[in-house]
Protein backbone atom coordinates (compact mmCIF):
# COMPACT_ATOMS: atom_id res chain seq x y z
CA UNK A 1 0.00 0.00 0.00
CA UNK A 2 1.45 3.16 -0.54
CA UNK A 3 2.50 5.61 1.93
CA UNK A 4 2.27 2.33 4.26
CA UNK A 5 4.72 3.41 7.32
CA UNK A 6 7.38 0.29 8.51
CA UNK A 7 6.91 0.34 12.53
CA UNK A 8 5.87 2.95 14.82
CA UNK A 9 6.04 6.46 13.09
CA UNK A 10 9.42 8.10 14.22
CA UNK A 11 9.57 10.00 17.12
CA UNK A 12 6.23 8.53 18.12
CA UNK A 13 6.08 8.89 22.02
CA UNK A 14 5.83 5.62 23.55
CA UNK A 15 3.55 4.52 26.70
CA UNK A 16 5.99 2.83 29.45
CA UNK A 17 3.70 -0.24 28.67
CA UNK A 18 3.87 -0.28 24.98
CA UNK A 19 7.95 -0.62 25.67
CA UNK A 20 7.21 -3.64 28.24
CA UNK A 21 4.92 -4.91 25.53
CA UNK A 22 6.98 -5.25 22.96
CA UNK A 23 10.16 -5.36 25.10
CA UNK A 24 9.62 -8.36 26.69
CA UNK A 25 8.74 -10.39 23.30
CA UNK A 26 11.82 -9.40 22.07
CA UNK A 27 13.30 -10.58 25.13
CA UNK A 28 11.90 -14.02 24.59
CA UNK A 29 12.41 -13.86 20.57
CA UNK A 30 16.33 -13.09 20.97
CA UNK A 31 17.51 -14.54 24.25
CA UNK A 32 18.59 -18.36 21.98
CA UNK A 33 20.62 -15.76 19.57
CA UNK A 34 22.14 -13.62 21.96
CA UNK A 35 22.85 -16.44 24.09
CA UNK A 36 24.66 -17.90 20.57
CA UNK A 37 26.52 -15.18 20.25
CA UNK A 38 28.12 -15.25 23.60
CA UNK A 39 29.03 -18.44 23.59
CA UNK A 40 31.28 -17.99 20.33
CA UNK A 41 32.58 -14.69 21.42
CA UNK A 42 33.68 -17.17 24.94
CA UNK A 43 34.20 -20.41 23.51
CA UNK A 44 36.42 -19.26 20.66
CA UNK A 45 38.65 -17.11 22.44
CA UNK A 46 41.77 -19.35 22.44
CA UNK A 47 45.05 -19.38 20.22
CA UNK A 48 44.43 -23.17 19.19
CA UNK A 49 42.07 -26.18 20.18
CA UNK A 50 42.14 -27.26 23.64
CA UNK A 51 39.91 -27.61 26.62
CA UNK A 52 38.16 -25.15 28.70
CA UNK A 53 38.79 -25.62 32.42
CA UNK A 54 40.14 -29.01 31.57
CA UNK A 55 36.79 -30.07 30.32
CA UNK A 56 35.25 -28.86 27.25
CA UNK A 57 36.18 -28.32 23.50
CA UNK A 58 37.34 -24.88 22.84
CA UNK A 59 38.86 -23.76 19.17
CA UNK A 60 39.58 -20.78 17.25
CA UNK A 61 36.96 -19.49 14.90
CA UNK A 62 36.16 -21.90 12.06
CA UNK A 63 37.57 -24.81 13.93
CA UNK A 64 36.65 -27.45 16.34
CA UNK A 65 38.40 -29.39 19.22
CA UNK A 66 37.67 -33.54 19.71
CA UNK A 67 37.03 -34.89 23.15
CA UNK A 68 38.98 -38.43 23.50
CA UNK A 69 36.58 -39.75 26.64
CA UNK A 70 32.89 -38.69 27.72
CA UNK A 71 32.40 -35.40 29.13
CA UNK A 72 33.70 -34.71 32.83
CA UNK A 73 30.77 -34.41 35.47
CA UNK A 74 32.13 -30.57 36.54
CA UNK A 75 32.04 -28.79 33.55
CA UNK A 76 29.09 -25.76 34.18
CA UNK A 77 29.35 -24.81 30.07
CA UNK A 78 26.98 -26.33 28.20
CA UNK A 79 23.37 -28.13 30.44
CA UNK A 80 22.69 -32.21 29.73
CA UNK A 81 25.90 -33.20 27.85
CA UNK A 82 25.45 -36.79 27.73
CA UNK A 83 27.97 -39.51 28.36
CA UNK A 84 27.45 -41.61 25.66
CA UNK A 85 29.68 -39.64 22.88
CA UNK A 86 32.82 -38.51 22.07
CA UNK A 87 32.22 -34.87 21.65
CA UNK A 88 33.75 -31.80 19.64
CA UNK A 89 33.02 -28.18 19.14
CA UNK A 90 33.55 -25.55 17.57
CA UNK A 91 31.89 -21.90 16.08
CA UNK A 92 32.29 -20.58 12.41
CA UNK A 93 32.15 -17.04 10.58
CA UNK A 94 30.80 -18.65 7.38
CA UNK A 95 30.12 -15.73 5.40
CA UNK A 96 33.96 -14.73 6.07
CA UNK A 97 35.07 -18.64 5.09
CA UNK A 98 33.78 -21.66 4.64
CA UNK A 99 34.16 -24.42 7.41
CA UNK A 100 35.75 -28.26 6.23
CA UNK A 101 34.15 -31.15 8.15
CA UNK A 102 36.28 -33.71 7.71
CA UNK A 103 34.72 -37.46 8.17
CA UNK A 104 36.82 -40.67 8.08
CA UNK A 105 35.58 -44.15 7.59
CA UNK A 106 33.61 -44.74 10.89
CA UNK A 107 33.25 -48.53 10.19
CA UNK A 108 30.01 -49.49 11.76
CA UNK A 109 30.36 -47.33 14.59
CA UNK A 110 27.54 -44.65 14.94
CA UNK A 111 28.45 -40.90 14.46
CA UNK A 112 26.97 -37.95 13.66
CA UNK A 113 28.53 -34.48 12.98
CA UNK A 114 25.93 -31.14 13.87
CA UNK A 115 25.92 -27.82 12.09
CA UNK A 116 23.52 -24.98 13.74
CA UNK A 117 22.98 -21.70 12.34
CA UNK A 118 22.45 -18.70 14.49
CA UNK A 119 18.61 -19.40 15.54
CA UNK A 120 19.99 -22.67 16.47
CA UNK A 121 18.53 -24.48 13.29
CA UNK A 122 20.33 -27.57 12.19
CA UNK A 123 20.83 -27.14 8.46
CA UNK A 124 23.68 -30.24 8.08
CA UNK A 125 23.16 -33.47 7.26
CA UNK A 126 25.90 -35.32 8.07
CA UNK A 127 26.23 -38.63 9.90
CA UNK A 128 25.56 -42.30 9.89
CA UNK A 129 21.65 -42.30 8.95
CA UNK A 130 22.20 -40.31 6.21
CA UNK A 131 24.50 -43.25 5.04
CA UNK A 132 27.48 -40.12 4.90
CA UNK A 133 30.28 -41.54 2.99
CA UNK A 134 34.16 -40.21 4.10
CA UNK A 135 35.06 -37.10 3.08
CA UNK A 136 35.77 -33.49 2.99
CA UNK A 137 32.15 -31.84 3.35
CA UNK A 138 32.01 -27.89 3.46
CA UNK A 139 29.35 -25.37 4.99
CA UNK A 140 29.51 -22.12 3.48
CA UNK A 141 27.43 -19.07 4.93
CA UNK A 142 24.21 -17.22 2.97
CA UNK A 143 26.69 -14.41 1.47
CA UNK A 144 30.08 -16.75 1.02
CA UNK A 145 30.09 -16.93 -3.11
CA UNK A 146 33.54 -18.32 -3.73
CA UNK A 147 33.85 -21.50 -5.59
CA UNK A 148 35.04 -24.93 -3.41
CA UNK A 149 37.94 -26.13 -4.70
CA UNK A 150 38.46 -30.07 -5.93
CA UNK A 151 38.40 -32.88 -3.93
CA UNK A 152 35.42 -31.12 -1.45
CA UNK A 153 32.67 -34.05 -1.63
CA UNK A 154 29.95 -31.74 -0.71
CA UNK A 155 28.56 -28.91 1.01
CA UNK A 156 25.78 -27.36 2.80
CA UNK A 157 24.40 -23.54 3.11
CA UNK A 158 23.65 -22.07 6.34
CA UNK A 159 21.07 -19.51 6.67
CA UNK A 160 23.53 -17.28 8.89
CA UNK A 161 27.17 -16.43 9.17
CA UNK A 162 27.34 -17.36 12.64
CA UNK A 163 26.78 -21.41 13.08
CA UNK A 164 28.18 -23.75 15.67
CA UNK A 165 29.85 -27.72 14.99
CA UNK A 166 29.19 -30.79 17.35
CA UNK A 167 30.58 -33.72 15.88
CA UNK A 168 29.52 -36.90 17.93
CA UNK A 169 31.29 -40.80 18.00
CA UNK A 170 29.53 -43.33 19.65
CA UNK A 171 31.76 -45.04 22.84
CA UNK A 172 31.17 -48.03 24.49
CA UNK A 173 32.14 -47.39 28.18
CA UNK A 174 34.94 -50.41 28.00
CA UNK A 175 38.67 -50.14 28.15
CA UNK A 176 38.92 -51.83 24.95
CA UNK A 177 36.48 -49.32 22.68
CA UNK A 178 38.65 -46.79 23.98
CA UNK A 179 41.30 -48.20 22.50
CA UNK A 180 39.39 -48.99 19.43
CA UNK A 181 38.23 -45.22 18.88
CA UNK A 182 42.06 -43.69 19.77
CA UNK A 183 43.16 -43.48 16.49
CA UNK A 184 39.74 -42.85 14.79
CA UNK A 185 38.90 -39.93 16.27
CA UNK A 186 42.35 -38.40 15.40
CA UNK A 187 41.08 -38.31 12.02
CA UNK A 188 38.06 -36.07 13.27
CA UNK A 189 38.56 -32.46 12.42
CA UNK A 190 36.95 -29.68 11.53
CA UNK A 191 38.95 -26.49 10.02
CA UNK A 192 38.64 -23.05 7.82
CA UNK A 193 38.66 -23.98 4.04
CA UNK A 194 42.26 -22.01 3.31
CA UNK A 195 43.73 -25.19 5.35
CA UNK A 196 42.35 -27.43 3.19
CA UNK A 197 44.65 -29.53 1.05
CA UNK A 198 42.94 -32.44 -0.22
CA UNK A 199 44.42 -34.61 2.52
CA UNK A 200 43.29 -35.53 6.22
CA UNK A 201 44.28 -33.91 8.85
CA UNK A 202 45.24 -36.06 11.61
CA UNK A 203 44.98 -34.03 15.41
CA UNK A 204 46.18 -35.90 18.80
CA UNK A 205 43.19 -34.59 20.60
CA UNK A 206 44.91 -36.33 23.56
CA UNK A 207 47.65 -33.93 24.14
CA UNK A 208 45.67 -30.38 23.72
CA UNK A 209 46.32 -27.79 26.17
CA UNK A 210 43.75 -26.60 29.09
CA UNK A 211 42.49 -23.16 29.15
CA UNK A 212 41.84 -21.20 32.60
CA UNK A 213 38.05 -20.47 33.25
CA UNK A 214 37.01 -16.84 33.08
CA UNK A 215 34.75 -17.03 36.31
CA UNK A 216 34.18 -19.79 38.80
CA UNK A 217 31.73 -22.30 37.81
CA UNK A 218 28.43 -22.34 39.74
CA UNK A 219 26.10 -25.10 40.43
CA UNK A 220 24.00 -24.14 37.42
CA UNK A 221 25.01 -23.17 33.67
CA UNK A 222 27.10 -20.15 32.99
CA UNK A 223 24.81 -17.64 32.33
CA UNK A 224 25.17 -17.07 28.85
CA UNK A 225 22.45 -14.17 28.31
CA UNK A 226 23.34 -10.85 30.46
CA UNK A 227 19.65 -8.82 31.35
CA UNK A 228 21.53 -5.73 31.96
CA UNK A 229 22.99 -6.03 28.45
CA UNK A 230 20.22 -7.67 26.39
CA UNK A 231 19.29 -5.21 24.58
CA UNK A 232 22.85 -3.52 23.74
CA UNK A 233 23.28 -7.04 21.99
CA UNK A 234 20.12 -7.13 20.47
CA UNK A 235 20.84 -4.97 17.25
CA UNK A 236 23.57 -7.58 16.20
CA UNK A 237 21.28 -9.94 16.29
CA UNK A 238 19.00 -7.88 14.01
CA UNK A 239 21.71 -6.89 11.41
CA UNK A 240 22.75 -10.75 11.00
CA UNK A 241 19.52 -12.89 11.25
CA UNK A 242 17.77 -12.24 8.43
CA UNK A 243 14.20 -12.49 8.87
CA UNK A 244 12.31 -15.56 8.09
CA UNK A 245 9.06 -14.93 5.81
CA UNK A 246 6.40 -12.78 7.83
CA UNK A 247 9.55 -11.61 10.60
CA UNK A 248 9.93 -8.05 8.85
CA UNK A 249 7.35 -5.96 10.87
CA UNK A 250 8.27 -7.32 13.78
CA UNK A 251 11.86 -6.40 13.02
CA UNK A 252 10.92 -3.17 12.34
CA UNK A 253 8.57 -3.42 16.16
CA UNK A 254 12.18 -4.15 17.32
CA UNK A 255 14.24 -1.95 16.12
CA UNK A 256 11.84 1.10 16.70
CA UNK A 257 12.13 0.36 20.08
CA UNK A 258 15.97 0.18 19.97
CA UNK A 259 15.87 3.77 18.44
CA UNK A 260 13.46 4.89 21.09
CA UNK A 261 15.91 3.50 23.87
CA UNK A 262 18.30 5.22 22.43
CA UNK A 263 16.74 8.80 22.82
CA UNK A 264 16.00 8.37 26.01
CA UNK A 265 17.34 6.98 29.58
CA UNK A 266 13.55 6.35 30.94
CA UNK A 267 13.05 3.83 27.92
CA UNK A 268 16.26 2.32 27.87
CA UNK A 269 15.96 1.79 31.70
CA UNK A 270 12.65 0.35 31.32
CA UNK A 271 13.73 -2.27 28.59
CA UNK A 272 16.45 -2.88 31.33
CA UNK A 273 13.82 -3.83 34.42
CA UNK A 274 12.03 -5.38 31.66
CA UNK A 275 14.90 -8.03 30.67
CA UNK A 276 15.34 -8.67 34.32
CA UNK A 277 11.84 -9.41 34.92
CA UNK A 278 11.31 -11.99 31.95
CA UNK A 279 14.23 -13.65 32.83
CA UNK A 280 12.79 -14.60 36.32
CA UNK A 281 9.36 -14.57 35.22
CA UNK A 282 9.85 -16.50 31.37
CA UNK A 283 13.36 -17.62 30.85
CA UNK A 284 13.73 -19.21 34.33
CA UNK A 285 10.50 -21.48 34.58
CA UNK A 286 11.83 -23.05 31.10
CA UNK A 287 14.13 -25.22 32.95
CA UNK A 288 11.34 -27.29 33.55
CA UNK A 289 10.89 -30.04 31.39
CA UNK A 290 6.87 -29.98 30.78
CA UNK A 291 7.77 -26.35 28.72
CA UNK A 292 10.23 -28.53 26.38
CA UNK A 293 7.97 -30.10 24.17
CA UNK A 294 4.66 -32.34 23.65
CA UNK A 295 3.54 -35.31 26.07
CA UNK A 296 4.93 -38.12 25.21
CA UNK A 297 3.15 -40.42 27.72
CA UNK A 298 3.52 -41.32 31.27
CA UNK A 299 4.54 -37.75 32.13
CA UNK A 300 7.90 -37.65 29.42
CA UNK A 301 7.99 -34.53 27.37
CA UNK A 302 9.62 -34.37 24.04
CA UNK A 303 9.90 -32.04 21.20
CA UNK A 304 8.96 -33.11 17.88
CA UNK A 305 10.73 -29.44 16.04
CA UNK A 306 14.06 -29.47 17.71
CA UNK A 307 16.66 -28.08 15.62
CA UNK A 308 13.66 -27.46 12.94
CA UNK A 309 12.26 -24.79 15.11
CA UNK A 310 11.20 -22.29 12.20
CA UNK A 311 8.56 -19.30 14.02
CA UNK A 312 8.72 -21.33 17.32
CA UNK A 313 9.75 -19.24 19.46
CA UNK A 314 8.78 -20.96 22.75
CA UNK A 315 10.17 -24.30 22.09
CA UNK A 316 13.76 -22.54 20.39
CA UNK A 317 13.81 -20.64 23.76
CA UNK A 318 12.71 -23.52 26.24
CA UNK A 319 15.34 -26.08 24.76
CA UNK A 320 18.13 -22.77 24.25
CA UNK A 321 17.32 -22.38 28.29
CA UNK A 322 17.37 -25.98 29.27
CA UNK A 323 19.26 -28.33 27.10
CA UNK A 324 21.02 -26.22 23.91
CA UNK A 325 22.40 -27.65 20.46
CA UNK A 326 19.97 -30.56 20.25
CA UNK A 327 20.18 -32.75 17.01
CA UNK A 328 17.52 -32.58 14.19
CA UNK A 329 14.93 -35.14 15.19
CA UNK A 330 15.63 -37.39 12.86
CA UNK A 331 19.08 -37.84 14.20
CA UNK A 332 18.48 -38.08 17.95
CA UNK A 333 15.02 -38.13 19.99
CA UNK A 334 15.11 -36.24 23.15
CA UNK A 335 12.86 -37.45 25.64
CA UNK A 336 12.47 -36.29 29.51
CA UNK A 337 10.89 -35.53 32.93
CA UNK A 338 11.13 -34.36 36.15
CA UNK A 339 8.24 -36.69 37.93
CA UNK A 340 7.42 -40.07 38.24
CA UNK A 341 4.32 -41.61 36.54
CA UNK A 342 1.96 -40.05 39.27
CA UNK A 343 2.45 -36.42 38.22
CA UNK A 344 5.15 -36.37 41.85
CA UNK A 345 8.45 -34.55 41.88
CA UNK A 346 11.23 -37.06 41.21
CA UNK A 347 13.13 -36.64 44.78
CA UNK A 348 16.99 -38.55 45.42
CA UNK A 349 15.31 -39.71 49.31
CA UNK A 350 12.44 -42.10 47.32
CA UNK A 351 13.44 -45.11 45.25
CA UNK A 352 12.30 -45.57 41.76
CA UNK A 353 12.34 -47.99 39.28
CA UNK A 354 12.44 -47.32 35.25
CA UNK A 355 11.42 -50.98 33.57
CA UNK A 356 11.47 -51.45 30.43
CA UNK A 357 9.24 -54.41 29.03
CA UNK A 358 11.03 -56.99 26.91
CA UNK A 359 11.32 -55.70 23.38
CA UNK A 360 10.38 -52.25 24.55
CA UNK A 361 13.41 -50.44 24.51
CA UNK A 362 13.96 -47.33 22.74
CA UNK A 363 13.26 -48.66 19.01
CA UNK A 364 16.79 -46.79 17.42
CA UNK A 365 19.03 -47.68 14.92
CA UNK A 366 21.75 -46.43 16.50
CA UNK A 367 22.00 -46.52 20.30
CA UNK A 368 19.84 -45.07 23.31
CA UNK A 369 20.69 -44.17 27.32
CA UNK A 370 19.00 -43.16 30.53
CA UNK A 371 20.44 -40.09 31.94
CA UNK A 372 19.90 -38.96 35.25
CA UNK A 373 20.47 -34.95 35.56
CA UNK A 374 20.59 -33.04 39.10
CA UNK A 375 18.25 -29.91 39.20
CA UNK A 376 20.37 -27.80 37.58
CA UNK A 377 20.49 -30.13 34.77
CA UNK A 378 24.09 -31.36 35.41
CA UNK A 379 25.43 -34.65 36.39
CA UNK A 380 25.27 -36.01 39.93
CA UNK A 381 29.01 -36.44 40.72
CA UNK A 382 28.62 -39.88 42.67
CA UNK A 383 31.98 -42.64 43.86
CA UNK A 384 30.76 -44.99 40.55
CA UNK A 385 31.24 -41.87 38.49
CA UNK A 386 27.66 -43.40 36.77
CA UNK A 387 25.61 -40.48 35.05
CA UNK A 388 23.71 -42.83 32.60
CA UNK A 389 22.82 -46.27 31.44
CA UNK A 390 22.20 -47.58 28.02
CA UNK A 391 23.41 -49.25 24.92
CA UNK A 392 27.22 -48.35 26.31
CA UNK A 393 26.81 -50.80 29.62
CA UNK A 394 27.21 -53.95 27.65
CA UNK A 395 26.71 -55.37 31.43
CA UNK A 396 23.34 -54.21 32.47
CA UNK A 397 21.43 -57.33 33.92
CA UNK A 398 18.65 -58.68 32.25
CA UNK A 399 15.05 -59.98 33.52
CA UNK A 400 13.82 -63.88 32.69
CA UNK A 401 11.82 -62.34 30.80
CA UNK A 402 14.11 -59.95 28.77
CA UNK A 403 13.17 -57.09 30.23
CA UNK A 404 15.43 -54.43 31.77
CA UNK A 405 14.54 -52.60 34.82
CA UNK A 406 16.57 -49.41 35.81
CA UNK A 407 17.50 -48.34 39.24
CA UNK A 408 17.11 -44.73 40.22
CA UNK A 409 18.04 -43.61 43.66
CA UNK A 410 20.37 -41.75 46.18
CA UNK A 411 20.88 -45.45 47.75
CA UNK A 412 21.86 -49.07 46.05
CA UNK A 413 19.49 -50.95 45.48
CA UNK A 414 18.10 -53.68 47.63
CA UNK A 415 18.55 -57.07 46.61
CA UNK A 416 18.92 -56.00 43.14
CA UNK A 417 22.15 -56.02 40.92
CA UNK A 418 24.27 -52.72 41.58
CA UNK A 419 25.23 -52.19 37.68
CA UNK A 420 21.45 -51.54 36.72
CA UNK A 421 21.65 -48.62 39.29
CA UNK A 422 21.56 -44.73 38.56
CA UNK A 423 22.93 -43.11 41.39
CA UNK A 424 20.85 -39.67 42.07
CA UNK A 425 21.19 -36.91 44.44
CA UNK A 426 19.25 -36.37 47.94
CA UNK A 427 16.36 -33.76 46.08
CA UNK A 428 15.07 -32.43 42.96
CA UNK A 429 16.33 -34.72 39.98
CA UNK A 430 15.16 -35.57 36.35
CA UNK A 431 15.78 -38.58 34.12
CA UNK A 432 16.32 -37.89 30.13
CA UNK A 433 15.88 -40.73 27.11
CA UNK A 434 17.91 -39.89 24.31
CA UNK A 435 17.62 -42.13 21.47
CA UNK A 436 20.16 -41.55 18.51
CA UNK A 437 18.80 -42.95 14.75
CA UNK A 438 15.17 -43.46 15.91
CA UNK A 439 12.85 -45.55 14.25
CA UNK A 440 9.50 -44.87 13.20
CA UNK A 441 7.83 -45.81 16.31
CA UNK A 442 9.66 -43.49 18.40
CA UNK A 443 9.00 -40.52 15.81
CA UNK A 444 5.48 -40.99 15.31
CA UNK A 445 5.17 -41.49 19.28
CA UNK A 446 3.39 -44.71 19.02
CA UNK A 447 6.44 -46.12 21.45
CA UNK A 448 5.60 -44.86 24.73
CA UNK A 449 8.33 -44.07 27.21
CA UNK A 450 8.67 -47.01 30.13
CA UNK A 451 6.80 -45.82 33.54
CA UNK A 452 8.77 -44.53 36.28
CA UNK A 453 7.46 -45.93 39.90
CA UNK A 454 8.09 -44.80 42.77
CA UNK A 455 9.29 -48.14 45.06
Amino acid sequence: MSGQVDGPVPEMRMPDEFVKTIGRFAYVWGWPMVSMINRRTALTSVPEPGLRGGVLPNAPVGGVCMMTDYIAPSQRFVACTNQDVLYGFGFGSLDEQPAVFQIPDFGDRFWVAAAWDHRTDSFAKLGKQYGTKPGFYAVVGPNWNGTLPEGITGSFRSSTALAAFCPRVFLEDTPEDRAAVADLVQQVNIYPLDEFDGTMHTYDWAAVPSFPVPDAAGDGEIRWVNPDLFFDQLPEVLDTVPPLPGEEAMYQQFRALLAAADASPEIKKTLTDVAREAEQEVITPLLRWEFNGPAAGNNWYSPTNNSAFGTDYLTRTALARSNMFENAPQETKYIFTDTDVDGAQLDGTHDYTVTFAAGQLPPVDGFFSLTLYNKHHFYYENDLGRYSLGTKNPGLHRGADGSLTLYVGHRPPVDAPEQNWLPAPADQFSLYIRAYWPKQPILDGSWLPPTVTRT
